[in-house]
């Protein structure tokens, strides 16, 4: 499941009355020959263009904008340097694919529905696009789900493959015809070098639900025909095949979500095999993934700093590396076609993003559009050790912070727990209200988080709130022998797996003196039979509900609520089907009965992620009167 919404709360739409608009980079490509990037970019987030510009200036050389109604996406460099993208019409309900031709931009083909991903193939006569015809809901589970009214369960949406002819007559809406067959979602593909197929990673029935037992397979470019590859023990991100079509590798591991993407690399034959794990036991963690002719370029989160890995025929080698993250429309960082150039938007805690590109050894800050955004906190990467492991997290300090004086802190778990807390640059949300109150603000990544290599990750299977929770506890301790924290003023807060620690946190220990739980889960038991994508957890538990009742049971905070003291805000959407609202009025309803100060909202329309504006403002404004109110900075 993806629980990393905290990032949402705390990087939320509004922005501050008094704070320039962030000039933003989205969906970052790099043209074949390193020479040009295409971004789509904007300055306040009502409509964006695309972009293109010099890589060696940072240049603007045009923009592109034919739908100024539209929103654009998926932007992909052709072999001959030819630009694809997509303009989605939302009041219309369609995506256009487009490609520009210089002067002008000419329709490949409409989609009624939604749309994602599209590739050229290796000659540049065709574009294959993932799409989802008479889409109910935004593709992913995140998004908000379908009203649960009727005869449920029945139909759920199917993401296919599609392939256009680039030079074609446009094809319009009704005579899409997609490739692969139907009842088979398709997450990510990738095309065989001699353009005759696909790899991909696919799953049959919901796609929601399914893709923690996806498989890696072979879809013929004519028939459609599918062949599996293999079926990997681990969760699969980014499959890419090589130069002589003979192999292909694929970023696996412990992953809690479709776009939370953390692991191992592995290979494994075309032809169908055994996955070999390339990286395993290496001390950071695969994020994303890009084929360079024989040479594998790859992002990695090794401790507190994101880095390009290149495996070749010497092994991986660690190369850039900087205490930020990055950010581009395929992975996280856009090759040339021979891996020479990279160019990725780059940001940390103190400076707005900026797109950085050059050598693969030494890329360079080429845009500098945010340069005079100003630092709303001091940021440190803290260390520590429990139970064996090396811990890392991040600590952020207001700026002008008096260090005479003890100041209350607090402490957002991420969600995942797959995932981890990264740099990001701090400009609005609720992390921002909290540092102009006075807060510092705890971002710790324990045992279950991406940075410290797969067994970290793997380390809080059948553990949920065991060990990572004393991981939190022990950075906690870390922080205050290095920072003026008041212990008598600590507060805890998370969103979706961060919020289920925020929930069972409160029924084991009363360390933390106010709370705010955002889609948290309460019970696993209720829980397993109620949400929309019960099979990612079968990857942590080992065994369904039914088979092992008592190890959902052990880590359930219902069950532990005569000892729960800290008062709690909870907060979660009504259409949220990775964390259902009747968790969180489980738990509201248990300190309510416990005599334990609470509130709970549910806001209306929202999915696993508060995403309205109207409803974004008022829970920044609910979180920080929370911490006002029991912690005070100004007490």
């Amino acid at each position: 499941m993806r629980l990393r919404i905290v990032a949402l709360l705390l990087a939320a739409t509004a922005t501050p009355a008094l704070a320039a608009p962030i000039h933003q980079y989205g969906g970052l490509a790099l043209a074949p020959k390193g020479d040009v990037l295409a971004t789509v970019e904007d300055d306040a987030a009502d409509h964006g263009v695309v972009t293109l510009r010099s890589v060696k200036s940072g240049k603007v050389l045009r923009t592109i904008d034919p739908c100024g109604k539209c929103g654009y996406a998926g932007l992909t460099f052709g072999p001959d340097g030819s630009l694809a993208f997509l303009a989605r019409d939302r009041a219309a309900g369609t995506v256009t694919l487009m490609v520009d031709a210089g002067k002008a931009q000419r329709p490949v083909a409409t989609i009624a529905g939604i749309a994602q991903t599209p590739r050229w193939s290796p000659d540049g006569t065709r574009i294959a696009l993932l799409v989802t015809i008479g889409a109910a809901k935004e593709a992913g589970a995140t998004q908000a789900g379908v009203r649960q009214v009727g005869e449920i369960g029945e139909h759920s949406d199917e993401q296919r493959l599609a392939v256009f002819n680039a030079t074609g007559t446009p094809v319009v809406a009704a005579a899409v015809k997609p490739l692969s067959p139907a009842d088979r979602y398709v997450y990510e593909y990738d095309w065989t070098p001699d353009g005759k197929g696909f790899v991909a990673t696919t799953a049959l029935g919901n796609g929601d639900n399914n893709w923690w037992v996806a498989t890696l397979d072979a879809i013929d470019a004519a028939t459609g025909d599918v062949r599996n590859i293999a079926r990997p023990k681990t969760q699969l991100n980014f499959p890419r095949v090589s130069p002589d079509g003979k192999t292909v590798a694929y970023i696996g591991g412990l992953m809690s979500d479709f776009g939370s993407v953390g692991g191992d690399l592995w290979t494994v034959p075309f032809a169908g095999g055994e996955p070999v794990d390339v990286t395993r036991g290496a001390p950071y963690t695969v994020t994303s993934l890009a084929r360079t002719g024989p040479t594998l370029r790859a992002t990695v989160l090794r401790g507190d700093s994101a880095a390009v890995l290149t495996e070749g025929k010497a092994g991986a080698v660690i190369g850039w590396s900087r205490p930020a993250s990055f950010a581009a429309s395929d992975g996280r960082a856009a090759f040339s076609a021979d891996g020479s150039t990279v160019a990725m938007v780059v940001q940390d805690f103190t400076h707005a993003p900026a797109i950085f590109a050059g050598p693969v050894a030494a890329p360079v800050q080429i845009t500098h559009d945010n340069d005079a955004a100003p630092a709303l906190a001091t940021a440190r990467s803290i260390g520590w050790k429990n139970d064996g492991f090396d811990v890392q997290g991040w600590l952020l300090a207001p700026i002008g912070v008096d260090p005479a004086v003890k100041h209350p802190m607090v402490t957002v778990v991420h969600g995942g727990p797959s995932a981890a807390n990264v740099p990001n640059y701090v400009q609005r949300g609720a992390m921002a209200d909290l540092l102009a109150a006075g807060y510092y603000v705890f971002l710790p990544n324990p045992r279950g988080s991406y940075g410290q290599g797969e067994a970290f990750t793997a380390a809080n299977k059948r553990d949920f709130g065991g060990g990572d929770l004393r991981d939190i506890l022990t950075g906690i301790d870390a922080v205050e022998k290095v920072a003026p924290i008041d212990d008598a003023r600590l507060g805890l807060t998370g969103g979706s797996y961060g919020g289920f620690m925020a929930m069972w946190a409160n029924t084991q220990t009363n360390r933390f003196k106010a709370i705010v739980a955002g889609a948290g889960l309460s019970n696993w038991v209720s829980y397993y039979g109620t949400n929309g994508i019960d099979q990612w957890m079968l990857p942590f538990f080992g065994e369904t509900m039914y088979d092992d009742p008592k190890a959902y049971e052990d880590v359930s905070a219902i069950y532990h609520m005569k000892t729960a003291r800290t008062p709690t805000f909870i907060y979660v959407g009504e259409r949220d089907i990775e964390v259902p609202p009747t968790q969180s009025i489980e738990y509201w309803h248990a300190l309510k009965d416990m005599g334990v100060e609470t509130s709970l909202v549910i806001y209306p329309e929202e999915g696993h992620g508060i995403r309205g504006a109207a409803n974004t403002a008022d829970l920044r404004k609910r979180t920080v009167a929370w911490f006002d109110k029991y912690l005070g900075a100004g007490k």
